[in-house]
């Protein structure tokens, strides 16, 4: 009995956490500009003091909501490399690569200071994306459904022109027309060059 009440309060407490996390993510990709800890909280539906409990600082928060954006871009390639072929994994990819920057967007000034201040590792976070693009570009390489000489920097600079020209949600549909041009240049049917006729 009192094991089971024991684990009860950690249970709640992981619980409020991911409800916090889930809820802080959400603001941040459709907010216009930095939510506050307690409109967080407050559409968490727990007390500022539970929010502070688990999360002391803003930076705290916006540290915790960036790396579970990235671990979920990371995971994410291989998860869908896992149930689609890779031309359609890569264009699921980069809709969590939207839904990524649009987070980045809703916590910009904390996360530039951060950035500055070295708390965050930008370089490191590139890494990580450029290496899940990889992943599924190699996959296409494999076999033969991508082409063969994009590298993922190139990918990640379209994506970052594409989401920063549509990144309003009232820009969505032009976001997903922009990101269907990118995958119908990046299949390599489309890098197939016509011949051309001899003359005669």
């Amino acid at each position: 009995m009192a094991a089971a009440e024991t684990r009860r309060p950690r249970a709640d407490a992981t619980r409020n956490r991911q409800q916090l996390l889930d809820v802080a993510t959400r603001l941040f990709a459709s907010a216009k500009a930095e939510p506050s800890m307690r409109a967080i909280a407050d559409e968490a539906g727990v007390g500022i003091a539970t929010l502070y409990r688990h999360f002391p600082t803003r930076e705290s928060l916006v540290d915790a909501v960036y790396r579970g954006q990235v671990s979920r871009l990371t995971a994410g390639a291989r998860e869908l490399l896992a149930q689609l072929d890779p031309p359609a994994a890569l264009r699921r990819w980069m809709d969590l690569f939207g839904h990524w920057i649009a987070t980045k967007n809703g916590m910009l000034d904390t996360l530039l200071a951060m950035v500055e201040s070295g708390e965050i590792a930008h370089a490191h976070t590139r890494t990580e994306l450029l290496a899940a693009i990889d992943n599924i570009l190699e996959a296409g390489r494999t076999s033969g459904e991508l082409r063969a000489d994009v590298p993922a920097e190139d990918i990640a600079a379209a994506l970052i022109g594409i989401f920063t020209v549509a990144s309003s949600p009232e820009h969505e549909a032009m976001a997903a027309r922009l990101l269907n041009l990118l995958m119908d240049g990046l299949r390599s049917s489309a890098y197939s060059q016509p011949k051309v006729a001899e003359r005669e």
